[in-house]
């Protein structure tokens, strides 16, 4: 089969927009993914900035004939696989299929307009009386800015195509889509809804089921998993892209997440189909008492037995949403018109997901760790597993599933040891670094300060705006300053717009669209960015010359989920929890400077511990093979001699 990949790939790309390019490494990964689908292996795939690692794992996959599913970890990637990579290789490949290519795009449920929904809203059953807001009856009286965009919305879905908020031609409010959407913890299923047969979920899974490939954001596929496997088609195959954020999206996906919301949205929804609407009412201080009681824990693990008072606050909201689900089971099977049968399913459905949520917090496993976050207003208690090789290993590697699916993981960036803490089967996975076509060590300079005191230091900050003013003036501007938190990016900026002749951006200031159209457009502008910007900017050319870091980006100590893993692993902690966290966000910046082939630039980490900690071959060995340096004045000249060559 690998003979065949390849030349397809090469006739694959030959018909690319300037007929493609030679890259060795995309064809190196091309017949790797081949090899795991053809002998059933797991494979882990790092393919640098312009291997074109879609087409390489695509070819493949397609060719096998496995059915296939493809997880990406942004809409970016989606949409350009659904838009972009998969209409262009349909007709190509259809010859080498003997029959047309399927593919489709699934979403989760919370996407697609519910049509049972809309028929409650226009049929009066739900007044959508919000704030001082009315909404509309049958009639379409009264209409407030809330209800006019609801009517909006319901017209179009009448002409929709699939019901995916993606087809609009503007964004929603969230309250209006809120309106007339539903969760996978609401639906009760076609077989339970009165608009069944028409819902637009139901139909784009339907289509799921029989397409060749599916793609779907890395949550959904989690989703998946923590159901048990039924939010998706079986399948031989699944493709994790961007694989460096599967770990915390598989985290959240196979825990759980209450907040007051999910009380308060039951009270409201579970009212009118109760058999007593006082039992369903009662949810709604439930919530505010539930608020209340998690509200002294945000930013902290919950102790075991969860401490007195939030234990009587979750008994309390047990027992009143158990009272609540009997009430709503109880309430009269017949005679009540579809919308009041729709909301009770939903209701019911609901009822029983926080039931079993509330379940679990009140026995807590000790595979699991909870913990608090969100604003003051609006705290929610999470939950997730400490160990994801355990979970993981039940969910996605087991043998002895009834058709294991053959995982590819692939991104420009693979965290250290992330098989090891992911939990794959040693025996049974490959390993493969495709590298990338650019010659990192002609067109890019990685810098330490080493000079520099350490950032944990008081002196830091001050040394640390004098290099940057150094070296943003060699680079004449056009500077990107990754900083690892707010008051750092803030104090620089203060510190160096009176000292610099060039704009400086600061994350704060515009939208991220607006902060990057300005930062490209005018070329000796500089912008100073947080986590935010760490990974997905692509500013190739002349308007990026450099690239600096003031630390190495260590995850926060205190981080509730990583202290409870670092408890487990003891000494194993830095190496399995810290070390892959930071090697990979560092990778993912430094990956912001070479985005094309006729890229040059420097990279300057102001962290010294990069040259001299003895953990700094692990983070060296993370980065682009770079040529590196600790003197600036090297620096300073390759800068100067790149601003020089600019037109």
């Amino acid at each position: 089969m690998g003979t065949d990949v390849r030349e397809v790939l090469e006739r694959v790309t030959s018909a690319l927009p300037g007929g493609g390019e030679d890259r060795p490494g995309q064809v190196e990964m091309a017949n790797a993914v081949a090899h795991a689908i053809a002998e059933r292996r797991h494979l882990v795939v790092e393919a640098g900035t312009g291997t074109g690692k879609s087409l390489a794992y695509l070819v493949p996959a397609i060719l096998s004939g496995a059915k296939t599913v493809v997880a990406t970890a942004t809409k970016a990637l989606q949409d350009q696989l659904a838009r972009k990579d998969l209409p262009f290789l349909a007709p190509l490949l259809a010859a080498d299929l003997g029959r047309p290519l399927s593919y489709v795009v699934l979403k989760g449920r919370s996407n697609y307009l519910c049509r049972q929904r809309a028929a409650e809203v226009v049929g009066g059953g739900d007044q959508l009386l919000l704030d001082d807001e009315p909404g509309f009856d049958a009639a379409g009286a009264a209409l407030g800015p809330l209800g006019r965009e609801i009517r909006r919305l319901v017209e179009w879905a009448d002409t929709a195509s699939t019901g995916d908020r993606a087809e609009l031609p503007t964004e929603p409010s969230a309250r209006a889509w809120s309106t007339l959407s539903v969760s996978a913890m609401e639906c009760p299923g076609a077989a339970n809804c009165p608009s069944g047969d028409t819902c637009f979920a139901e139909r784009a899974r339907r289509q799921a089921l029989d397409a060749d490939l599916v793609v779907v954001n890395t949550h959904l596929y989690g989703t998946h998993l923590a159901n048990g496997g039924h939010s998706l088609p079986p399948h031989d195959v699944v493709i994790f892209d961007e694989a460096h954020q599967l770990e915390d999206v598989a985290s959240a996906s196979l825990g759980l997440e209450l907040g007051a919301g999910r009380f308060r949205a039951l009270a409201r929804n579970g009212r009118p189909v109760a058999k007593d609407p006082a039992v369903v009412e009662s949810l709604a201080d439930t919530g505010d008492r539930f608020e209340r009681a998690i509200g002294p824990w945000r930013g902290q693990r919950l102790p075991a037995g969860l401490g007195a008072d939030l234990a009587a606050a979750v008994a309390l909201a047990a027992t009143r949403v158990n009272a609540a689900a009997s009430g709503l089971r109880a309430g009269p099977d017949g005679g009540l018109a579809d919308d009041l049968t729709g909301r009770r399913s939903r209701a019911i459905q609901a009822a029983g997901h926080l039931a079993g949520d509330l379940a679990l917090i009140a026995d807590l496993p000790d595979s699991h760790v909870a913990w608090v976050e969100g604003p003051e207003h609006q705290p929610v208690l999470r939950v997730a597993p400490i160990d994801l090789r355990e979970a993981l290993t039940d969910a996605l590697w087991r043998e002895e599933a009834e058709r294991p699916a053959t995982a590819v993981l692939t991104s420009a960036t693979i965290p250290l040891r992330l098989s090891e803490r992911l939990g794959m089967p040693a025996a049974k996975v490959d390993e493969l670094d495709a590298g990338s076509p650019f010659n990192y060590a002609e067109q890019a300079l990685l810098y330490c300060a080493a000079h520099l005191p350490d950032p944990r230091q008081p002196g830091f900050a001050d040394a640390a705006h004098d290099e940057l003013e150094a070296l943003i003036r060699a680079a004449g501007g056009r500077t990107l300053a990754l900083f690892t938190s707010w008051r750092a990016m803030e104090a620089a900026a203060e510190a160096l717009r009176p000292r610099l002749p060039y704009r400086i951006l600061a994350q704060s200031e515009l939208p991220k669209p607006a902060l990057v159209s300005a930062f490209a457009g005018e070329e000796t502008s500089c912008l100073f960015a947080t986590m935010g910007f760490w990974q997905g900017l692509d500013v190739p050319g002349p308007a990026l010359s450099l690239v600096t870091i003031d630390r190495v980006p260590f995850p926060r100590p205190d981080n509730p989920l990583l202290q409870a893993r670092r408890d487990r692993l003891g000494q194993e902690a830095f190496r399995l929890v810290d070390l892959p966290r930071a090697a990979t966000l560092l990778a993912q910046g430094v990956g912001r400077l070479i985005r094309s082939a006729s890229d040059r630039g420097v990279v300057a980490v102001l962290d010294p511990r990069l040259a001299k900690a003895g953990y700094r071959w692990d983070l060296v060995r993370a980065l682009p093979p770079m040529r590196r340096t600790r003197h600036r004045s090297e620096v300073e000249d390759f800068l100067r001699s790149l601003a020089a060559a600019e037109p």
